[in-house]
């Protein structure tokens, strides 16, 4: 057999305020998406600013270091370079001092300067020659090329250098006789016949090249070189294109010691920070890119985890809202629901006071007809006995008319005592009752319901049944409704309907059994629910069961029901017992 317990209660329809009924899905679903919002607006919208000042003050903070930063690289990559061109054009200044041209032009002097310099810096001087600043020629030369009596006369850095009034002086990169991109240092000197000379020397490019392409802006930043016409003086990491409008107009901007910051997108389309500062007396400008995403890679990478962080936030906000909200409108369609009932039940409760009152009305007024014609038998009786018998034809069927009259009479009386009892107004005031009196009291008004629906009453009642503190009313209540219950179930077929009850320890414990078709499965969990019924329109308010649990909960019982579909239903009372009194202790609490 099934077990079951009451469940929760099912909701119903209220009224809007607009008067017209809502469902509750619909309801309370459009309840629950607000208090959602307004949770999520409240929870979200000051996390959401703090998170965007936040964000927006270490932007500019972060920003400001960034180009600082940069400005600072920047800067030591110009100083260095800078280092680097003053290093070399102070060995030159060196040689011809402690060697001045006319000692230069002996044999084998040149190459021993060359050996030196390389032994000290490496081969970053690639050669070195003395030419005359009147001529042109190259009269003295060390190094790996064959130069012999060179003509520098006409070549570009020749032609610079003579018209400067500069001591010593850079050259911009070029191919040169040799055919290979090259830079040189000048150094002017006078012999001690006061003949003018130029000390030049060959700086090797890859060394200068590789020194330049070392000076790193970040993961993917470079620097590069450029001379004022745009021509690059060094090998970048990254093709470009000098002559677009961005080197243009860093190249344009006025000669001096301060940085020039600009951002632009390259001609892929990315965005680029470019730091530019003037080297070689605004000859020559170092130019140092590098993308914006590399820069403010730790930049992205906060706001990347702001919001991921504010997302996490929402997600576990939105969670939370929507499964507290969701609890909350629970609780208030459980509410609700209660209040309803318990409308109903009022109204229900008010129906059956009035029908009890109309009950009593009616006992009363069927019992003046019934005690008259019970007198009046008994008077008719009496006039008979003072009669001859001999003298009345069918004497005997008169006095079995009249013993059956008072019979009845005597039978009509019992029943209305019973029911001006059990719909007797009470205050559900709480005493020491036998069980099985109740039952007894209770079963001649199931009797007639009985026999017509053909079902047959039995009882196996316990003898020294223990007492339960309960309200007689209410107990007669509930076997009557549970009785009735059992005989609706078995009107159709008939059937057998028994009372038992059983002696415990501390309890006892009733049981109403039919041999009805039993309760589905389906209905099981819902038999307590209140106005759950499969009785037909009209013929039940699907209460009864509600009310009966809530009295046995009341009394501190328990009111279970086991079915089997096609074996029939029992339910089980179980009532705390009470301890035995003795009679006078019954005496005097019946008169308290």
């Amino acid at each position: 057999m099934k077990k079951t317990k009451p469940d929760t209660l099912s909701f119903i329809p209220f009224p809007s305020a607009h008067g017209e009924a809502i469902k509750p899905h619909d309801a309370y679903a459009r309840l629950a998406r607000r208090m959602v919002i307004t949770s999520l607006f409240i929870s979200l919208a000051p996390l959401l600013l703090v998170l965007a000042i936040t964000l927006n003050r270490y932007d500019s903070t972060t920003r400001e270091k960034i180009y600082n930063n940069l400005s600072a690289v920047v800067e030591h990559n110009r100083a260095e370079i800078d280092a680097f061109l003053k290093e070399k054009t102070s060995n030159l200044q060196s040689l011809i001092l402690f060697s001045p041209p006319e000692v230069l032009q002996e044999p084998g002097v040149m190459e021993s300067h060359l050996r030196r310099l390389r032994r000290v810096y490496g081969p970053v001087f690639e050669d070195i020659g003395l030419v005359s600043a009147t001529t042109g020629i190259l009269t003295s030369y060390a190094g790996p090329f064959r130069l012999g009596a060179a003509d520098y006369s006409q070549a570009e850095w020749y032609l610079e250098f003579l018209q400067s009034n500069q001591t010593h002086a850079v050259s911009d990169v070029f191919l040169g006789l040799r055919g290979m991109p090259h830079f040189i240092i000048m150094v002017k000197a006078i012999d001690n016949n006061g003949k003018p000379w130029i000390l030049r020397a060959t700086i090797d490019f890859e060394s200068f090249n590789t020194i330049v392409r070392n000076l790193r802006i970040g993961e993917r930043g470079f620097v590069t070189i450029l001379n004022r016409q745009g021509e690059l003086q060094t090998r970048p990491l990254q093709d470009i294109s000098p002559h677009t409008e961005v080197y243009q107009k860093l190249l344009n901007s006025p000669s001096g010691d301060a940085l020039i910051f600009h951002q632009a997108k390259d001609k892929n389309g990315h965005n680029q920070i470019y730091v530019a500062g003037f080297l070689k007396n605004g000859e020559w400008m170092l130019i140092s890119q590098q993308p914006e995403s590399d820069a403010f890679s730790d930049l992205i990478r906060t706001r990347k985890m702001g919001i991921f962080l504010f997302m996490g936030c929402t997600l576990v906000i939105a969670f939370l809202a929507t499964r507290f909200s969701r609890q909350l409108v629970h609780a208030l369609q459980r509410k609700e629901a209660e209040k309803q009932m318990m409308n109903r039940q009022v109204i229900e409760t008010g129906k059956l006071a009035s029908i009890g009152e109309l009950a009593s009305g009616i006992a009363h007024e069927i019992n003046n007809p019934v005690a008259i014609m019970v007198e009046e038998a008994g008077w008719i009786d009496d006039l008979l006995a003072e009669e001859n018998p001999d003298q009345i034809k069918n004497m005997d069927e008169f006095r079995t008319s009249l013993n059956q009259i008072r019979t009845q009479g005597q039978r009509c009386k019992e029943i209305t005592r019973k029911l001006l009892t059990f719909a007797r107004k009470s205050e559900s005031s709480n005493e020491a009752l036998l069980i099985n009196d109740m039952i007894r009291e209770v079963l001649p008004l199931c009797e007639p319901r009985a026999r017509y629906a053909q079902v047959s009453i039995e009882t196996r009642l316990a003898p020294d049944l223990h007492r339960v503190m309960a309200s007689r009313t209410e107990v007669q209540q509930v076997i009557l409704n549970l009785a009735n219950n059992a005989i609706d179930a078995m009107e159709n077929e008939g059937g057998s309907l028994s009372f038992e009850t059983v002696n415990h320890d501390d309890f006892l414990e009733i049981l109403i059994t039919d041999t009805g078709p039993g309760i589905p499965e389906a209905n099981l969990k819902r038999i307590f629910d209140p106005f759950f019924t499969t009785k037909p329109v009209g013929k039940g308010t699907g209460l009864g069961l509600s009310i009966c649990y809530g009295i046995i909960a009341t009394m501190g019982g328990k009111l279970e029901v086991e079915s089997m579909m096609g074996a029939g239903t029992t339910f089980r009372i179980l009532l705390p017992a009470i301890r035995e009194i003795n009679v006078d202790e019954e005496n005097s609490f019946h008169e308290s």
